[in-house]
């Protein structure tokens, strides 16, 4: 597992600044501890599930690197390394060059499927561990749920010619009921120049009102230009908390992951589109700015912040990057269709490929970090 992020994928959930003033010491700690975690828990995945698959784990590493301190407890040695950029476990049998003493227990020697699971096992972690965090969040501080009450009406648009007034609370587009404030413009957007009937409520008073969406050209979160229809509203509260009982907010936390989850996949594909700019992958350094900003203002933001960053490492790692997970379970799969392994000389090239491409994007990340600390981006 690596440690690196895109300050585009967190921006989409309005989890934090990225660019704060100045980085304290407390920030370096509080990242840490949330890399650390999160670094452990992968790990573990990785850990338990070889375990249960029967493999012999020989090393289980927080960092990479020369080993700082290390203890051995049964069959396993268990490190603290220098490098704090990750984590790895290290099993019998699963360097192809390596003499396998004991075959029974030898990684290369499970069936495809059992290393798939080991492989999937360490991102697996990180989105439960996710599910996890929101539903405590969830349980505590009740589930978000946008607002639909307006607060502002925009001169010149529909909305104003319409009537609507600020306050007013929209019920239902086209008779269908609104649930959150983002069925709002999801809806109307596709309806330009359409007749829309909205049901709204006014000082308890419900009325139905028509309203006729103008094209508008607007940037999405991406920065692509796209053509939609608008009203002229904005939502008068960002987040309205409504309680909920432990089995709903686990229900809603599950669908807030894989929300989220969706959400940052998009993002790195965009990244490797060129429509979110290089500038916003972030390394170490902008992780210790989010924490300490995060945990400042209080322990469920600095959770909720933990939380994103767990979703953005899984995916991060499940990219089908030689040497990631991702690339690991990709010739697993080939394996799978092939009826035989990748030979060791391919296997080894790409490793090569993959290892001089994270070297290259950390490298990268320490410079936008840099130049995002001295303010230059």
């Amino acid at each position: 597992m690596i440690a690196l992020v895109t300050t585009a994928a967190f921006s989409l959930f309005d989890v934090v600044d990225p660019r704060p003033l100045l980085s304290h010491l407390d920030s370096l700690l509080w990242a840490v501890l949330v890399l650390g975690g999160l670094i452990f828990i992968h790990e573990l995945g990785h850990f338990l599930v070889a375990k249960r698959a029967g493999v012999k784990v020989l090393k289980f590493s927080l960092g990479f690197g020369p080993k700082i301190i290390g203890i051995t407890r049964g069959e396993t040695e268990y490190l603290l390394s220098a490098i704090p950029l990750g984590g790895y476990v290290k099993m019998h049998g699963e360097d192809p060059k390596e003499e396998v003493a004991d075959p029974e227990r030898s990684f290369s020697a499970k069936s495809v499927g059992w290393r798939s699971l080991i492989i999937l096992a360490g991102p697996g972690s990180n989105l439960l561990l996710a599910v996890a965090i929101f539903w405590v969040i969830f349980t505590i501080s009740g589930v978000p749920v946008p607002s639909t009450r307006i607060g502002k009406i925009l001169e010149g648009y529909p909305a104003q010619t319409a009537g609507l007034k600020t306050d007013d609370r929209i019920l239902a587009i086209d008779g269908n009921p609104v649930d959150s404030w983002e069925d709002i413009p999801a809806r109307i957007s596709k309806r330009a120049g359409q007749p829309v009937q909205l049901t709204v409520e006014r000082e308890g008073t419900k009325f139905d009102v028509t309203v006729h969406p103008k094209i508008d050209r607007v940037k999405s979160i991406f920065g692509e230009e796209e053509e939609i229809g608008r009203i002229g509203i904005s939502q008068a509260e960002n987040i309205v908390m409504a309680k909920a009982n432990p089995l709903s907010a686990f229900g809603r936390a599950i669908s807030h992951t894989y929300d989220l989850s969706r959400l940052i996949l998009l993002t790195f594909v965009k990244l490797i589109q060129g429509v979110v700019p290089a500038k916003t992958i972030g390394g170490p350094l902008l992780v210790a700015q989010m924490a300490g900003q995060q945990a400042r203002l209080g322990i469920l933001y600095l959770l909720n912040f933990t939380a994103v960053l767990s979703i953005n490492l899984a995916i991060l790692n499940l990219l089908p990057i030689p040497i990631l997970d991702g690339g690991h379970l990709l010739f697993s799969l080939i394996e799978a269709v092939r009826g035989k392994p990748v030979s060791l000389q391919k296997r080894e090239m790409a490793q090569q490929v993959g290892m001089a491409m994270l070297v290259a994007l950390m490298i990268f990340a320490f410079y936008n970090d840099i130049f995002r600390l001295l303010g230059k981006q």
